[in-house]
C-alpha cells in the first residue's frame, strides 16, 4: 500500500474531515454536473444524494467534477470536432481525480454521449470497486415530440417557409426539463449499456431526471459501492467477455446509437478483451429487435423506464444473455432478475404506462413478436471497408441500396447540395476525411437530417462517411469506414460514377464497378492506380486538445480512443 505523505492530514481537515473519518474507505464521487446542457444540469442534486447514502454506510465520499459538452450545442460549428476528442478528456480527469485521491473506490455520475463512456474508460484504467449512476432522462415534450424535431423544422426551413410559431414553441418547449436527450440517442443508449455491462444498479437506466426514483436509485448505487469497496469487487471483476456480451445483445435489442459500437469497442481495447464488428454481427442476427423507441420507434425513452428498462429488455432477451455474468450488486444477472420478479417490479412499473394508454408490450415488444426479425445495426465490410463500417438499418428505408457516387470534401458542401435539390435519387454521398486522424471524427448530423426530412430524397439518396453519426440519425448512412482515408482507407480511392453497394443482409459495403466500367477484382487494381496518381491531402494541422486528439487516435475499429 502507498504510504500517503505527511501533509495529507491536514490538508483533508481542511476540507472538513474528522478524526472518525480516516478510519472509513475514501471514495471519490465523480460528477459531470454543471450547467453545460440539460443531461447534466441536475446531477449535482444527484451527486448530494449519492454522497449522503454512502455516509450512510460508513464511507467518506469526496466529491470531484469535471462537467462534459454538448453535441446540439456543437452541432454544425468547429466544436463539433471536439466531440469524440471529449470523451478522452472526461476519462483523464476521473482517472486523475481517483488516483490523486488515494481512493478506495469510485461512484460516477453521467447522463450523455462521450461522459458515460469517458467514465467507462477512467474506470477500466483505475481498476477500483465502482458503481454508475445513470442520469435520467428528460420527460418527453408537446405531442411527445422530442428534441430531433428541432433539427428537423431548422433542415425545413432550409428548403422553405416554416411558421414562426412553430419554430417558437419547440424552441421553448423541446427540452422541458433536465435529463439526457428522451429519444434512444447515444445518451440514452450508453445508459442501458452502463446497466448491461452490470455496473449500474439494476432498473437504474432512464429513469425520468425528475423522479425521485433517480435519487433512490443514487443512494442504492451508494450502498452497493461500499459493500464491494469492503470485498473488494472491482470494475475488472464485473466487466469481463460475458458483460461486454450482454451489452451487445442489449444494443441489438433496443437498436441502439451507432456510436456505442465505438465506445464498446474502446473499453474492450482498454480492457484488454477482445471485440470486433464481425462478432458483434454474429450476436446481433440472433437478437430480436423489441424497443419501439424513437427515433425507430414510436416512443420517448422514458416510457421504456415506465416498461421495465432494461431490466425488462433483458429479460425478454434473457436466451441470448451470459446470465451468469457478475454485476455491481454482487449477484449475477440471471440473480438480479429473478430479485426484481420476486418484488413483482416488472408488473409494478408498467402501471405508469397506463396514463398514456400503452402497455407494456407497446412499448418492449415480446421476443416472438419484434419489431424487426433482422438486425437493427449491422456492421458491414467490403473493399471500401475492410476493416468494417455500421449501419443503423432500423432507422433506414431500405436494406439495399445501389448508386453512382457523388464525392463531397465538405459536410456543409453536402447539405447544401441536399438543400438545393442538386442530388438525383440513386446517388451515394461519398464524404471521406471524418475519421478521428482527419477531423476528430464529428457527428454529420445535420447532413443525416437533411437527408431524412427530405421527402424525396430520405430513401433514394444513401450517405457513406469515414465520420459518425448522431443517435437521432434516419436514412441510409453508413459511418465509422476503417480504415480512415486519413489512414490510406480505400474510400479516399471511390470517385464520382463509381457503383456503390450497401447490402445490410450480407454485411456488405463494395465498390462493385468503377466509373471506367471495371468491376469485381479490377476495382481494386484501379483503387491502387488511384492512389498512385495521388494520395489524399494531409489533414488540415490543429493545436491543442483537437491536434493532440488527431495526432493520438485509434481506428474506429478499436473505438478511436487515444493511443499511446
Amino acid at each position: 500500500m502507498t504510504e500517503l505523505g505527511a501533509e495529507v492530514a491536514a490538508l483533508r481537515f481542511g476540507c472538513g474531515f474528522t478524526r472518525d473519518d480516516f478510519d472509513k474507505p475514501l471514495v471519490v464521487v465523480e460528477s459531470v454536473g454543471g450547467e453545460s446542457h440539460p443531461g447534466s444540469y441536475h446531477l449535482d442534486t444527484v451527486a448530494t444524494a449519492a454522497r449522503e447514502g454512502l455516509f450512510a454506510a460508513g464511507v467518506r465520499p469526496l466529491a470531484y467534477g469535471c462537467t462534459d459538452i454538448c453535441d446540439g450545442l456543437a452541432q454544425g460549428t468547429p466544436a463539433m470536432a471536439l466531440s469524440l476528442a471529449s470523451r478522452d478528456v472526461l476519462a483523464l480527469a476521473a482517472e486523475m481525480h481517483a488516483s490523486c485521491a488515494h481512493a478506495d473506490g469510485v461512484l460516477f455520475i453521467s447522463s450523455c454521449d462521450k461522459a458515460i463512456p469517458g467514465h467507462l474508460l477512467a474506470a477500466a484504467r483505475l481498476n477500483l470497486p465502482t458503481a454508475f449512476v445513470p442520469g435520467g432522462v428528460m420527460p418527453p415534450s408537446d405531442d411527445c415530440r422530442t428534441l430531433e424535431y428541432v433539427a428537423t423544422l431548422a433542415q425545413e426551413a432550409a428548403r422553405g417557409p416554416v411558421p414562426e410559431g412553430e419554430r417558437r414553441h419547440f424552441d421553448e418547449v423541446a427540452t422541458p426539463g433536465p435529463g439526457c436527450c428522451a429519444f434512444l440517442g447515444t445518451a440514452a443508449t450508453m445508459q442501458l449499456m452502463a446497466e448491461a455491462l452490470g455496473v449500474a444498479s439494476p432498473a437504474a437506466a432512464l429513469i425520468p431526471a425528475s423522479d425521485f426514483a433517480l435519487l433512490r436509485a443514487a443512494r442504492r448505487a451508494s450502498a452497493e459501492l461500499a459493500d464491494n469497496v469492503a470485498h473488494g469487487l472491482r470494475f475488472g471483476d464485473v466487466v469481463d467477455e460475458r458483460a461486454l456480451h450482454n451489452a451487445l445483445a442489449v444494443h441489438a435489442a433496443v437498436g441502439g446509437s451507432t456510436n456505442a459500437l465505438l465506445h464498446l469497442a474502446a473499453l474492450a481495447a482498454e480492457l484488454g478483451l477482445p471485440f470486433d464488428l464481425a462478432s458483434y454481427n454474429e450476436i446481433s442476427s440472433q437478437v430480436p429487435y423489441i424497443a419501439n423507441v424513437r427515433p425507430g420507434g414510436e416512443h420517448p425513452s422514458a416510457y421504456l423506464w415506465f416498461a421495465g428498462g432494461a431490466a425488462a429488455v433483458m429479460r425478454e432477451v434473457r436466451d441470448h444473455l451470459r446470465l451468469d455474468a457478475r454485476t455491481v450488486t454482487g449477484a449475477t444477472v440471471g440473480e438480479n432478475l429473478a430479485r426484481l420478479e420476486r418484488a413483482a417490479f416488472f408488473e409494478r412499473n408498467p402501471r405508469r404506462l397506463a396514463v398514456y394508454r400503452l402497455r407494456r408490450e407497446d412499448v418492449i415488444r415480446p421476443a416472438a413478436r419484434p419489431l424487426s426479425r433482422g438486425p437493427s445495426v449491422r456492421a458491414l465490410f467490403g473493399n471500401i471497408a475492410p476493416n468494417g463500417a455500421v449501419l443503423k438499418v432500423g432507422a433506414a428505408a431500405k436494406r439495399r441500396f445501389r448508386g453512382r457516387a457523388r464525392i463531397f470534401t465538405a459536410e456543409e458542401e453536402a447539405r447544401e447540395a441536399v438543400n438545393g435539390g442538386r442530388l438525383r435519387p440513386g446517388t451515394v454521398i461519398v464524404l471521406p476525411s471524418q475519421g478521428p486522424r482527419a477531423a476528430g471524427m464529428p457527428e454529420l448530423f445535420y447532413l443525416t437530417e437533411a437527408l431524412g426530412s427530405h421527402p424525396q430524397l430520405a430513401a433514394e439518396v444513401a450517405l457513406v462517411t469515414d465520420g459518425r453519426f448522431s443517435g437521432a440519425t434516419r436514412g441510409l448512412c453508413v459511418g465509422h469506414v476503417s480504415p480512415e482515408a486519413a489512414r490510406g482507407g480505400p474510400l479516399a480511392a471511390v470517385r464520382d460514377r463509381d457503383v456503390v453497394d450497401i447490402n445490410a443482409g450480407a454485411a456488405k459495403l463494395n465498390v462493385v464497378e468503377a466509373a471506367d466500367g471495371a468491376t469485381g477484382k479490377q476495382v481494386a487494381q484501379v483503387f491502387e492506380r488511384r492512389f498512385a496518381e495521388g494520395l489524399p491531402p494531409a489533414p488540415e494541422r490543429h493545436s491543442g486538445l483537437l491536434g493532440l486528439y488527431m495526432k493520438l487516435a485509434g481506428p474506429a475499429e478499436r473505438g478511436a480512443r487515444m493511443e499511446w
